[in-house]
C-alpha cells in the first residue's frame, strides 16, 4: 500500500483480496473506495472528503490514468484496477454472502439477472434499491439492521461519488462485520440495460473517458473539466513531494 496524490491506494490485486479476507475473518466492519478521477478530484478539493476517502481499508486505483503519472513521476508502474473488474472477481468467486445496495429497482432487477450467469448463488441474494435522499437523511441503523440480519460478507454500494464513500463511512460503526465496496456505475454497466462500459481496446488506450463522455456527456463533461482543472496543481504537488522524499533518502543514505 502506498500513498500518491494523498489517497492510499493498494495496486496489487492478490493482496486486495487477501486483505477482504482477513477482515472478514475478524468482528467488525471496513470499506473500500473505488478512486477514479472524480474521487480524486474532489477528494483533493475537500478535507473532510479526502478523509473519509483514507478512512477506510485502502482505495483501489479505478483511473487508467493515475498509474501512467505515477510512472512519470517515479518510474514505478502499477495497473488499473476498475470497480467493474473488482465486482465481477469478486461475484464470480462463488466465496461470498453479498447483498447490492442502489438506487433505482429497474437496474437492480436487471443486474440480478446478468451476474446469475456467473454466480447461481446470487439468486439468494437481496438486491435493495435506496431512496433518493441527502447522505446524512438516511436511517444507518436501520440500513445496518438489515445488512446484519442478512450476515452478508460484501456490501455492495452504488449511489455516485461522493455519495457513496460518505454512506459507507457514515454506516460502518453500526455493522457487525463486512466489507462495504462502493462501485459506483458497475450496477449499470453490469445490469444489461444501461450505460454499458467502454470497449477494451478504448479502455487499454486510456481511451474511455471520451467513451463515457458520449454516453453521458453533461454528466461526464463537467466532471472532465473540473479535473482538468485541478490535474496540473496536483502533478507540481506530487513532484514536490517526491523531491522532498528523495532529499530525505539522501540524508539519511
Amino acid at each position: 500500500m502506498n500513498t500518491y496524490f494523498n489517497i492510499r491506494y493498494e495496486f496489487d490485486k492478490n493482496q486486495i483480496h487477501n486483505a477482504i479476507a482477513v477482515r472478514l475473518s475478524q468482528p467488525g466492519s471496513d470499506y473500500i473506495c473505488v478512486a477514479d478521477g472524480v474521487i480524486l478530484n474532489n477528494a483533493n478539493r475537500n478535507n473532510a472528503y479526502l478523509d473519509v476517502v483514507n478512512g477506510g481499508m485502502f482505495s483501489i486505483c479505478d483511473s487508467s490514468f493515475v498509474p501512467l503519472y505515477i510512472k512519470w513521476l517515479y518510474g514505478i508502474r502499477y495497473n488499473q484496477y476498475c470497480g467493474s473488474e473488482i465486482f465481477k472477481d469478486i461475484i464470480a468467486s462463488q466465496k461470498y454472502r453479498m447483498i447490492f445496495l442502489g438506487t433505482q429497482q429497474h437496474i437492480l432487477d436487471g443486474l440480478k439477472g446478468q451476474i446469475m450467469k456467473f454466480n447461481p448463488n446470487v439468486e439468494k441474494m437481496k438486491f435493495i434499491e435506496l431512496p433518493f435522499r441527502n447522505v446524512d437523511e438516511f436511517d444507518y441503523p436501520e440500513i445496518a439492521n438489515l445488512i446484519n440480519n442478512d450476515h452478508a460478507d460484501i456490501v455492495w454500494i452504488a449511489l455516485g461519488a461522493p455519495k457513496q464513500e460518505i454512506f459507507m463511512a457514515n454506516l460502518k460503526p453500526y455493522l457487525n462485520r463486512g466489507v462495504m465496496i462502493a462501485v459506483g456505475a458497475a450496477f449499470k454497466f453490469y445490469s444489461g440495460l444501461d450505460v454499458k462500459r467502454a470497449p477494451d481496446w478504448m479502455v487499454n488506450n486510456h481511451l474511455e473517458f471520451i467513451y463515457r463522455i458520449f454516453s453521458e456527456p453533461k454528466k461526464q463533461l463537467k466532471r472532465c473539466s473540473w479535473i482538468l482543472a485541478t490535474l496540473p496543481g496536483l502533478l507540481f504537488s506530487e513532484w514536490k513531494r517526491k523531491k522532498h522524499i528523495c532529499n530525505l533518502n539522501m540524508q539519511h543514505s
